[in-house]
């Protein structure tokens, strides 16, 4: 299998394992942290210390000494707290089939089935179960994250002309960068003794790496950034999906180069070019598709809302009923209810990631079965889809989530160490 079971998981941050992971049975365990009103566990770390190591001898990483990398945990397993407390104040709750329509995604997107997953998961020693709930907590963390964050971005008509008139320049070839990057954070107002503290650390990790320690064991080890535990590595990028530090950084950058220090309000900062590439401009792939969608509620159960789908779509096919009249009769989406369904043309990206993956996945002219997203209940048809050379409209599409990347990027940083300047937490005690 190309990639492991943690790799599985879209988003980013490291879910919290079952404290029963690892841990014998007999052993008593520990509060390391407490978190608000919530408690960070001896064995939540030692899982998640074990599920890195596991990682890092799968694809040869070195990694630093345990009781750095357990201190990254332990920062890793506070944030995750954080935000699973807050999706819990909103009422947010991950239904088990939208859980299980997520792993059917997981499971097709790694080319298996969900057997094959599973298979995979014992050959690695992971519980279905417990993958589950990994799982379960990840979609909630990225459903808090994203509800928190999109309410602070907002993006100008002229910011999206600007970028549109940029790529422009770029013609038809623009760059893209694999960056890696380190983070020693600094308070609000410094202190000159926290100041010269950092700028001492980030000298001498800058002439390690210039003597060539493996950048990712210390951004493992030492990084304070928001990729840590993944040896702060962002994965390819071009420069206008970038935070703008990184951005400016990598401006002339060839692979191999390391950048720095920089400095930025959320302190001093390294970036690595791990490789970069020339690339010839995407043609844009957009669909045509159509959905009913009903919405679970107090007196419509799960059960009979994805029931009332099912029976629609037992009568489409048979030719008993008519795919826009139904819409326009059931659909709780107003806004295509009186078009009969219909979402016209669109990048799949505009999509929550359940409807994009479904649309993504069907052919032209074929019916979904019912599928559960944040809105509720779907029936979707794909209708056509399409590749085409970028068009005005296509380029400010583009544009706008080009900023809309960044913005979310730098977004979600400040937005997660406000999460935890606001709460209160204590740590008991370090597990060695």
């Amino acid at each position: 299998m190309k990639k492991t079971w943690i790799s599985l998981l879209t988003a980013g941050l490291l879910g919290v394992m079952s404290q029963s992971a690892f841990a014998a049975p007999e052993l008593i365990d520990k509060v390391l942290a407490v978190v608000n009103k919530d408690v960070v566990l001896a064995s939540q770390q030692e899982a998640l210390v074990n599920k890195i190591k596991f990682s890092a001898r799968e694809s040869g990483q070195a990694l630093p000494d345990d009781v750095t990398l357990r201190k990254q945990a332990l920062d890793r397993l506070i944030q995750e707290s954080l935000q699973l407390q807050l999706a819990d104040r909103q009422g947010l709750k991950i239904s088990d089939t939208q859980l299980e329509q997520a792993i059917n995604s997981i499971a097709a997107d790694n080319k298996m089935n969900l057997e094959q997953l599973r298979a995979q998961l014992d050959r690695e020693g992971i519980s279905y179960a417990q993958y589950r709930e990994e799982v379960r907590r990840e979609i909630l963390m990225n459903e808090v994250r994203r509800n928190q964050i999109r309410r602070r971005i907002n993006i100008s008509d002229q910011e999206v002309k600007q970028v549109v008139q940029a790529l422009q320049k770029q013609g038809q070839q623009q760059q893209e960068f694999h960056v890696g990057h380190i983070q020693i954070a600094l308070p609000d107002n410094p202190s000159a003794e926290q100041l010269n503290a950092a700028k001492a650390k980030i000298d001498s990790l800058l002439k390690r790496l210039r003597n060539g320690a493996d950048f990712r064991e210390l951004a493992i080890a030492e990084s304070n950034g928001p990729k840590a535990l993944e040896g702060g590595d962002w994965g390819w990028m071009s420069p206008q999906e970038m935070p703008t530090l990184m951005a400016d950084a990598v401006q002339g950058a060839k692979k191999g180069d390391i950048v720095g220090p920089l400095r930025s309000g959320a302190g001093l900062h390294i970036v690595k070019v791990f490789d970069a590439k020339g690339i010839q401009q995407v043609v844009q792939t957009e669909v045509k598709a159509r959905h009913i969608l009903i919405k679970p509620s107090i007196i419509l159960s799960e059960e009979k809302a994805k029931g009332m789908l099912d029976g629609f779509l037992h009568d489409i096919k048979s030719g008993k009923a008519d795919f826009a009249a139904l819409a326009e009769k059931y659909s709780e989406d107003p806004g295509s209810a009186v078009q009969g369904g219909e979402l016209g043309w669109s990048d799949p990206n505009v999509y929550v990631p359940e409807f994009r993956d479904m649309v993504n996945r069907l052919q032209p002219g074929q019916y979904s079965e019912p599928f559960r997203t944040s809105h509720g209940w779907h029936l979707v048809q794909l209708e056509e889809r399409r590749s085409q050379d970028a068009t005005d409209k296509a380029q400010e599409q583009r544009a706008y989530q080009l900023i809309y990347n960044r913005r979310f990027v730098e977004e979600s940083q400040a937005w997660l160490d406000e999460l935890r300047d606001e709460a209160y937490i204590r740590i008991e005690g370090a597990s060695s």
